[in-house]
């Protein structure tokens, strides 16, 4: 006879004693739940409807129970006892594919759709700067960045599935909606304004759908790595600036710098950059390291970058304004467990980093001088 397959989640049902922050598609939720006690849980509306005080829910406790940072929650599976109605929108792409609780939304390319026509013609990205970053932490203050140095720009954020699939889990996406021309999902992630199969799909639908000047991706919140110079989520960081190279567009490496981080091989520019950009990164990209830093950063972080292959310019970009931008953040900058002015370094890389990107927004041959009406 064949091994048993072992189980890989720990089962519980609880009762919902009381509910907490409501996101766009996320509620937290106090679960009691036999032997555990008060069980902190989260649950996605559209997928398992919403939760009231008294409702039984069946949760999946694995990571809560192994206290993991991130994903240290409950996660409600269902509500038995009130399911949700059968779903009635439009769409034939599911992801989370051949899960429990794969999903079934509406691509922005799929055929029937509006956009269909637009998308199939579409293969450049004109030239438009994207953004690359390893960390979700990192997109505020890119976004900080660019917006401090031109605001009329219109940027869209490109979520990538390495970390959190459902973008309801964001709590930097709700705060940062407003200021964002729409959010992608592409590959298994879900819950964007628009989704795509591929990162070259939501690309190009971030210029031609949504008319972003510039985009900024990254991977979900809660990013996966085991120590190892290749087990890091992040890694596809360097496959992303090859998806805009191919496309015509314009990579921006932003750096993930530290001397705030114990850990030897995150100090200065973090190996993990290193690795993305400097050997996955196949058509060059564009690092940006900001300055400010202070000696002794800053000599560190220009010798870990000399190193880097010459498909990849390093330029150092002016900080001046953009350190008061990040402290006028909507959402709390933090990574890693830090904030500002602990992380002071990773979060300026970003946002000039973000700098950079408007900077290098082509400008328009049909657009109007400012100042001078049409005639």
């Amino acid at each position: 006879m064949s091994s048993p397959v072992p189980t890989r989640i720990r089962w519980r049902r609880g009762e919902v004693t009381a509910l907490g922050r409501a996101g766009h598609d996320s509620l937290e939720l106090t679960v009691a739940v036999p032997d555990d006690g008060d069980v902190r849980a989260l649950a996605y509306p559209s997928l398992v409807g919403v939760p009231q005080v008294g409702d039984t829910v069946l949760l999946n406790t694995t990571a809560w129970a192994q206290n993991l940072g991130t994903g240290g929650y409950a996660l409600v599976v269902a509500v038995p006892d009130r399911l949700p109605d059968d779903p009635t929108g439009p769409g034939h792409l599911v992801k989370a594919r051949y899960t429990p609780l794969q999903v079934t939304v509406q691509g922005v390319d799929e055929q029937d759709t509006e956009h269909h026509t637009t998308l199939a013609e579409a293969d450049d990205l004109g030239g438009m700067p994207v953004v690359v970053a390893d960390l979700h932490s990192a997109l505020p203050a890119v976004l900080i960045g660019a917006l401090a140095t031109d605001p009329d720009l219109k940027v869209a954020y490109v979520m990538t599935d390495g970390g959190a699939l459902a973008a309801g889990f964001s709590r930097t996406i709700d705060a940062l909606h407003k200021s964002l021309a729409g959010v992608v999902t592409v590959g298994q992630s879900f819950g964007g304004d628009l989704e795509a199969v591929t990162v070259h799909t939501g690309l190009l639908a971030a210029r031609h759908v949504l008319g972003a000047d510039l985009a900024i991706v990254t991977q979900g919140p809660g990013n996966l790595g085991t120590g190892t110079p290749w087990g890091f989520s992040g890694v596809a960081a360097g496959e992303a600036c090859n998806a805009v190279t191919v496309l015509g567009g314009q990579p921006i490496g932003a750096l993930r710098i530290s001397d705030a981080d114990s850990r030897p091989r995150h100090r200065g520019v973090s190996h993990h950059s290193l690795t993305a950009f400097g050997r996955v990164a196949l058509g060059g990209v564009t690092l940006v390291a900001p300055r400010g830093l202070g000696s002794e950063l800053g000599s560190q972080v220009d010798e870990d970058l000399a190193g880097q292959p010459a498909r990849n310019p390093v330029v150092w970009v002016d900080t001046d304004g953009l350190e008061e931008a990040l402290g006028l953040s909507p959402v709390p900058l933090r990574t890693m467990g830090r904030g500002m002015p602990e992380e002071r370094a990773y979060f300026l890389a970003a946002a000039a980093a973000g700098r950079y990107a408007a900077l290098a927004v082509p400008v328009d041959p049909d657009a109007e001088p400012a100042g001078e009406p049409a005639p």
